[in-house]
């Protein structure tokens, strides 16, 4: 089995004579030519470039005729090796030896890219392809926006007396005589990683968030929090971090950063704004939301398109908990909870074992607390390192740029995710063994993802229910941090909780790490009834094997959403961003519209 990427005149030849057989293939208008270049377990995953959405068919879905009418209505050719990018290489994915590629490739709208991974099978080519995944680059109507010499205020031989950079750019902020035609709500690194490819298109881009300061949802979270992903996972679009910076990177410095980016980027942003809700114009194709601002005036305006950036999970969730009423003590959401340096010597209960809840117990405990867990449902657990890193590992291998490690994770189509996490995780937890037996003897339940599959595609679906292990799992094996089922507390007291077997367990502190609502919650509160039916649910896997609803065209024209870990909010962003784009240069693909796989003309008549 290959470990290690191998660059050879082998796997040079193989993605050669396979696009060879592609391209004659679409030439020719073959779909049985097609479908034998690929194996039976096949994917293809496109992304904006030749169907207009994101979506992943396989084989069982017709791949092959599929593929075959999109590119004739993308006016796709030319798909070649990309020299300019990491050379094709042999390398392991998922427990298969493959040859793996970057692809460039031409559309009537603009430049692909994409990647096949090949395996060695009997045929024409003596390679199929395990998977292909082709994705819009550039669109030609819309390039990236860089200033002219006409634009720039500090071109040579302008008028001195001009208004010089500052002076546009707090005018520009301001919005006093335009609507921007995209609002981001949101100010977190979805809302600013979203800003930043709007921006890099030239579309006029309005961040709103209800924060005094840009980086508050991380700088006003608990006392030790850190990414639990190294730093090479994490970075922004278009500004990597700096490569001293420490592999975990504490939550300040997160705040600072996304603070000092957005001046960098040159988002536009409001603080202390409140998003009210916005009502959609169908006759004039925008919506008409109302803002609040610090000061509580209001402050009506009319984006084309609006981005929820409001995380995977923005509502706390507050359980009905039969007889909690009767608890006198503090009782706070884990959102809420700030530092344990206040309960040095006092009681605390934490319910959930997820990863604020875990991150809380030993925060608590470090400072003095004596603290007990409240288990409500099995947990998967993984060490830091090696074990959950192992999953980052194509973003964070050593050598091809941040560009092409994307590549190679947005490459990887959901089917073959699942066989690579599968195999990973049974790995993982032989590594971790030790850790998990010490923990099940502690009497704490786990689990490892649906099929076994572990945390990763866990948060895909769930966006929690899982904890990588910094020291909290050491102190409950020990002992010194107890541990109970929930389904062993009888009843709640002033003081604390009865069990069922009729022992005490007393509290001064309670807190509620029961996890956040989904983001139909929000939408349903901003936008109405009649808006989220349309739109439906978000996040978790949808028909076409895409997260629902994230970084697409919704049921809803002119909605759109974001979230996720730092790494899906730089790439998908993207294509989002394109995506709009293409709507507001009113730009299709072949003889279909932009979006219409989403909503048609007469459905979008009878949404004002």
């Amino acid at each position: 089995m290959l470990q290690n990427p191998q660059f050879t005149s082998e796997a040079e030849a193989a993605a050669e004579v396979w696009l060879a057989a592609l391209n004659t293939s679409f030439q020719s208008n073959n779909a049985n030519a097609v479908a034998e270049l690929f194996l039976e377990d096949g994917e293809w995953r496109d992304l904006v470039a030749l169907s207009g959405v994101l979506q992943t068919l396989d084989m069982a879905s017709d791949l092959a005729q599929m593929l075959l009418a999109a590119v004739a209505r993308a006016g796709a050719r030319n798909f070649s090796v990309d020299y300019a990018r990491t050379g094709p290489r042999l390398v392991n994915r998922g427990g298969r030896d493959v040859v793996e590629a970057i692809l460039r490739f031409d559309t009537e709208l603009g430049i692909g890219e994409g990647l096949i991974r090949l395996v060695r099978a009997t045929g024409e080519t003596g390679y199929r392809a395990w998977s292909l995944m082709t994705a819009l680059d550039e669109l030609n109507a819309v390039p990236p926006h860089v200033p002219t010499p006409e634009s720039d205020p500090f071109n040579v031989g302008a008028d001195l007396d001009a208004p010089n950079w500052l002076d546009l750019r707090s005018r520009a902020r301001t919005y006093a005589n335009r609507d921007p035609e995209v609002l981001v709500v949101g100010g977190g690194h979805a809302g600013i990683c979203a800003a930043a490819w709007l921006g890099h298109l030239g579309i006029d881009t309005l961040v709103v968030d209800t924060m005094k300061r840009i980086g508050d949802n991380w700088r006003t979270r608990y006392h030790n929090l850190k990414l639990h992903n190294e730093r090479d996972s994490n970075h922004l679009p278009f500004l990597p971090f700096p490569r001293n910076w420490p592999r975990y990177i504490a939550k300040d410095k997160i705040a600072n950063w996304l603070e000092a980016y957005v001046e960098i980027m040159e988002i536009n942003f409001w603080l202390e704004t409140r998003f009210d809700g916005a009502r959609y114009i169908a006759e004039d194709g925008c919506w008409d939301a109302t803002l609040y601002l610090a000061d509580g005036t209001k402050c009506p305006i009319r984006p084309r398109h609006i981005v929820m950036a409001t995380s995977v999970s923005g509502t706390p969730k507050f359980p009905d908990i039969a007889t909690l009423v009767n608890f006198q003590g503090t009782c706070v959401h884990s959102s809420a909870f700030k530092n344990g340096d206040d309960w040095s010597g006092r009681k605390a209960l934490v319910f959930g074992t997820g990863t604020s809840a875990h991150d809380i117990a030993q925060n608590l405990h470090e400072n003095g607390a004596h603290v007990t867990m409240v288990q409500r449902s099995p947990t998967l657990v993984v060490s830091v390192e090696p074990g959950a890193q192992a999953y980052d590992a194509i973003l964070l291998t050593d050598g091809p740029p941040i560009e092409d490690r994307d590549l190679y994770n947005l490459g990887t189509p959901l089917g073959q995710l699942t066989v690579a996490h599968k195999l990973l995780t049974d790995k993982v937890r032989e590594w971790d063994k030790d850790l998990l037996d010490g923990l099940e003897k502690a009497g704490f339940r786990l689990e490892f993802g649906e099929g076994d599959t572990g945390w990763a595609l866990k948060y895909r679906t769930r966006g929690g229910g899982y904890y990588f292990n910094i020291g909290c799992s050491e102190y409950i094996i020990a002992g010194d941090i107890g541990l109970i089922q929930y389904d062993e507390i009888a009843t709640f007291t002033e003081a604390g909780v009865i069990m069922s077997d009729g022992t005490e367990q007393a509290a001064d502190l309670i807190v509620l790490a029961t996890g956040y609502h989904g983001q139909e919650v929000l939408v349903r509160q901003l936008f109405g009834d009649t808006v989220a039916n349309r739109v439906g649910p978000i996040w978790g896997f949808g028909d076409d094997k895409e997260l629902r609803n994230m970084w697409m065209a919704t049921a809803q024209p002119g909605l759109w959403f974001t979230a996720g870990s730092f790494s899906q909010c730089r790439t998908f962003s993207k294509f989002m961003a394109l995506q709009i784009a293409m709507d507001l240069n009113a730009l299709q693909i072949g003889a279909v519209s932009w979006g219409s796989t989403k909503h048609s003309e007469d459905d979008v008549k009878k949404l004002s």
